[in-house]
């Protein structure tokens, strides 16, 4: 099979899909790999270093899409890459179609094999090639917001560690999961008073006998978010649906109780943002904004700030599934279960019941 590996152009996104340790891989199963020149160096990846694993070196994004059978990307298709794809071409990429009508009806039309990392799922429930991302963006989400919490950033002047007689501030991360884990990991070691939420006890019970109580956990409904929100200096959306929308947990009115200077990061954002006054994604170079007084950062690519070490995370669990499919093709989804469930789009068919639900849209299950 001919993989494609085309540079990333959406705003400051500067992971690349495939390093050279990954092309070298894909070439010793009898695969070809076209690279767009210049694809990763965001990542510190130069073309001398793919050309000398063996990839073939190409001018143009165009090239790469009209000779490649298969596209592997980091980010979902932008309009102009859309207009790119053939059908019956495979793209493996997060595509996050539940928060983007028009990508689906997209690769609907195109009729694309759309396989979506964020949907890839194991038989216990864990989504293999999100999770690396996931522990990223989680622990990103705090130092983000500690920076936000600076007082010449618009934040409240707080330091989240406090001080000697100072209080420390107060991160409460909605959502126990990669994210709300990682984020929490890293708000504890700054020496933030921290506070879990999650409907799920297990991952409550589990949180809390690893902290030993240094992390105050709640069970997640309604009146206790409202209530955890109005104190919180720094509020963090760790909230996931497998393929679907996001949940808004966290209103507007709980918004209006924060303190002036408060942060909020919605780092699920990619699937539409789990706060309701996040009501749209925000880019590397324009991060943040300020409404009811209280500063909001909704980057969709977070990782992306950390190329280097993000894109050898995602190879690590990609890698495995992107030979599986160069090396079987169709076949692949038949006999690996994981992997059916990041199928999204088939043949001008909507594959994923979540996406489909998510745009009222008819779903058809991959035979």
């Amino acid at each position: 099979m001919v993989i494609g590996i085309p540079g990333e152009i959406k705003t400051n996104e500067n992971r690349v899909s495939a390093t050279p340790a990954g092309v070298s891989s894909l070439l010793i199963r009898g695969h070809s790999v076209l690279v767009q020149s210049g694809a990763g160096e965001g990542s510190g990846f130069l073309d001398s270093e793919y050309a000398e694993a063996g990839a073939e070196i190409v001018d143009t994004a165009q090239e790469v899409f009209r000779r490649a059978d298969m596209i592997v990307k980091v980010k979902e298709p932008q309009p102009s890459e859309c207009e790119m794809l053939r059908e019956g071409q495979i793209l493996f990429t997060y595509l996050h179609l539940a928060s983007s009508v028009e990508l689906t009806k997209s690769l609907l039309e195109r009729k694309i094999t759309g396989i979506a990392y964020e949907t890839v799922q194991l038989d216990d429930g864990s989504l293999p090639l999100l999770i690396p991302m996931s522990r990223i963006a989680g622990r990103l989400s705090v130092q983000v917001g500690a920076d936000l919490l600076l007082k010449y950033k618009g934040g409240r002047g707080i330091l989240l560690g406090g001080s000697p007689g100072v209080e420390a501030g107060k991160v409460l991360i909605i959502g126990a999961g990669t994210v709300g884990e990682s984020a929490a990991r890293i708000a504890v070691g700054l020496g933030a008073k921290v506070t879990v939420m999650d409907i799920n006890p297990v991952k409550l019970a589990w949180i809390d006998e690893l902290y030993q109580g240094r992390i105050n956990t709640l069970y997640s409904n309604e009146y206790e978010i409202a209530a955890q929100v109005r104190k919180a200096d720094l509020l963090i959306g760790a909230v996931l649906v497998p393929g679907a929308k996001a949940p808004k947990l966290v209103s507007e009115d709980m918004v209006r109780t924060m303190k002036n200077g408060s942060v909020i990061v919605d780092v699920a954002i990619d699937q539409g943002g789990s706060i309701e006054t996040i009501d749209r994604a925000t880019t590397h170079e324009n991060p943040s904004y300020v409404k009811h007084g209280v500063v909001h950062y909704s980057v969709a690519n977070m990782p992306g700030a950390v190329p280097r070490t993000s894109t050898k995370a995602l190879e690590g669990a990609t890698l495995p599934y992107i030979a599986l499919v160069a090396d079987k093709k169709l076949v692949a989804f038949g006999g690996n279960k994981a992997l059916k469930l990041g199928l999204n789009t088939y043949n001008g068919m909507l594959t994923n019941d979540a996406v489909a639900a998510s745009h009222g849209m008819k779903y058809t299950p991959f035979k």
